[in-house]
């Protein structure tokens, strides 16, 4: 598995100034008591919201991150993404706007001090009924999958009335769509509004990209032809590799093949398949080049990352 400390001298790494937590350190404090509560249990039902927390530093995960904001309470954590590392710290909030497969890796937990995170799910349909009653504002130039921003007491507000609603959820059908709209208002309002617009507007460069990485994925066993995700994202082969390269930090080939692995590796993990079949089954024509490129990816042949991690390794993330 490639280590992401080697890996930061060759690469983008993106790190927001720490955030100036004065005046809010209270809300994020009863969040934090929130997600201690709460973290280990099934989120309730129609609250769009995922409470998160590790006592210790994680080995580097490989995982999809959805569309969502995430809310860093305390702690940090690395993540790659392509060729892009980010970090993210207590006091900055993640904007992920497209599905990416990424390496995560929690760097700062202790049992004292967890890494604690809340994520809310981003739905482009609600996104866009809020436009209707906003201002025209400007799209951006911006296109990259993942961006970070720190929080603001106008935005910790409504997202710590959000994260009370664990404790009331006879609350939850009544209260949460008012709050993750105000959430959504505050986020639209702020450096990361660009990008809300882009993931709402189906005529924006990022939702054009977004058809085509959707395809990716409700088709991974197929053949990757470019030219095809190309003419479904309205663009020329070459317009279409530049953004789709933008939004992920990855080519189309790599995206396609890491999707293919993940889902080959969850396959491989839950139910009881050798590694030949499997590798048919994702799309793979050759077993032998199969497990060479899951070896790349993962750090172990097949059969033996999965027994590694039915003892104890790390799995994927959520």
């Amino acid at each position: 598995m490639p280590d992401p400390a080697k890996r930061c001298d060759r690469v983008l790494v993106i790190d927001t100034p720490r955030a100036d937590l004065h005046g809010m350190e209270t809300m994020i404090e009863e969040m934090r008591g929130l997600v201690a509560r709460h973290a280990d249990r099934a989120p309730p039902a129609r609250l769009h919201l995922l409470v998160h927390q590790s006592t210790a530093p994680t080995p580097p995960t490989h995982g999809v991150y959805r569309p969502m904001l995430c809310f860093v309470l305390q702690g940090a954590k690395r993540v790659i993404i392509g060729d892009r590392v980010i970090e993210y710290h207590a006091g900055d909030f993640l904007v992920a706007s497209v599905d990416l497969p990424v390496i995560g890796q929690v760097m700062h937990a202790s049992p004292e001090q967890p890494y604690r995170v809340v994520a809310l799910a981003l739905d482009p349909a609600a996104i866009a009924g809020l436009l209707i009653d906003l201002p025209h504002g400007t799209e951006g130039a911006t296109e990259a999958g993942v961006s970070l921003s720190t929080m603001t007491p106008e935005l910790i507000d409504p997202l710590l009335r959000l994260t009370r609603l664990l404790d009331t959820p006879a609350d939850i059908p009544v209260m949460a769509p008012m709050l993750e709209r105000e959430i959504l208002y505050r986020v639209l309002c702020g450096p990361q509004g660009p990008i809300l617009r882009q993931i709402a507007r189906s005529d924006s460069r990022l939702s054009r990209v977004r058809r085509a990485i959707d395809w990716i994925r409700q088709n991974y066993a197929a053949p990757l032809r470019v030219d095809h995700l190309a003419d479904l994202s309205r663009m020329s082969v070459s317009s279409f590799h530049r953004h789709f390269k933008a939004v992920t930090a990855m080519s189309p080939l790599a995206y396609h093949k890491q999707i293919r692995l993940q889902e080959a590796r969850h396959r491989l993990i839950t139910t009881p398949a050798d590694a030949a079949r499997v590798a048919y089954a994702v799309g793979y024509e050759s077993a032998s080049q199969f497990s060479r490129e899951y070896a790349r990816l993962f750090g172990l042949p097949p059969m033996r990352d999965v027994a590694r991690l039915r003892t104890g390794g790390a799995l994927e993330e959520a």
